[in-house]
């Protein structure tokens, strides 16, 4: 799963700000600047009606976690982290012009934590510091009192033709039966948006994570969940995400076919509408 934010994303952001005041909404407000980095867990205020429902959105990785890179078909290298932070504030603006608050985990380049000396290794995240900061994740989707949880990744093989969109819940939780819708809505709104556009991608399906997580270390496989949708483990995951979730991994970035289109503002918008829409008919269907 994959330096700073591109010029591109900076003007959006700034657009989006300006269209908030403009219309007497406040743009965004740090729901506890004293528990997060700066610019991590912002509230952004529903731009038209008012369905009085929240959405969180989690874009993968961040400052000293670039995640994976991948590469497009000009050579061009990307990192992850610039590639879901893109697509996470395309489907912010689509979320609150429909009338959703939106809690998103990060809005610039950097951790969601605070990081300290110990979290870091040289210049990228130490284990420690990936896991405290995934916390911090889900500890933010919590304050928000989300309704949904939705987490965006980017893929990445050592076969540069391996492709595919695959999205992941997790089957070892009280709300795992509307998670899997969650997933299921996701997978199917994501594939069917990039397809309008000509890319017909790999459908890989939405499946669980149960067996799977992070295993670069032992104690992460031993939990063998992903710390932002898994269940609650003392002194690991003591205050896991409370609420429906679900990660996406639409492309794989190590394809270059596929890493081009990760960076492209045509792709990122379509899997925004993808996630959007697939968000929009769980929210609203008992």
């Amino acid at each position: 799963m994959a330096v700073l934010i591109t010029a591109t994303t900076e003007s959006r952001r700034v657009a989006a700000h300006r269209h908030a005041s403009s219309t007497g909404v406040p743009p965004r407000t740090a729901l506890d600047p004293a528990a997060f980095a700066p610019g991590a867990c912002v509230v952004f205020a529903p731009t038209s009606g008012n369905r009085h429902r929240t959405v969180f959105l989690d874009a993968g990785h961040g400052g000293p976690d670039p995640g994976g890179q991948g590469v497009t078909t000009t050579g061009r290298r990307i990192d992850e982290k610039t590639e879901t932070l893109a697509t996470v504030l395309d489907t912010t603006q689509l979320l609150r012009a429909d009338g959703y608050r939106v809690v998103v985990s990060r809005t610039g380049d950097s951790a969601v934590a605070r990081l300290s000396g110990s979290d870091l290794s040289g210049s990228v995240m130490s284990t420690s510091g990936e896991r405290k900061d995934l916390v911090a994740r889900a500890r933010c989707a919590n304050l928000a009192g989300a309704a949904a949880l939705v987490s965006v990744h980017f893929n990445l093989d050592g076969y540069a033709s391996t492709g595919g969109a695959i999205t992941f819940f997790d089957a070892d939780r009280s709300f795992s039966a509307r998670s899997r819708t969650l997933a299921g809505l996701l997978q199917r709104d994501i594939v069917a948006a990039l397809a309008a556009h000509g890319w017909h991608v790999s459908d890989r399906a939405a499946t669980s994570n149960s067996t799977g997580g992070s295993t670069l270390t032992s104690e992460a496989a031993a939990y063998g969940h992903l710390i932002i949708l898994g269940p609650r483990k003392q002194g690991y995951n003591d205050h896991p995400s409370a609420m429906p979730g679900a990660l996406v991994e639409p492309l794989f970035i190590s394809n270059p076919a596929e890493g081009s289109i990760a960076h492209s503002r045509t792709g990122q918008q379509a899997i925004a509408a993808g996630i959007a829409r697939a968000l929009e008919q769980f929210l609203t269907t008992p």
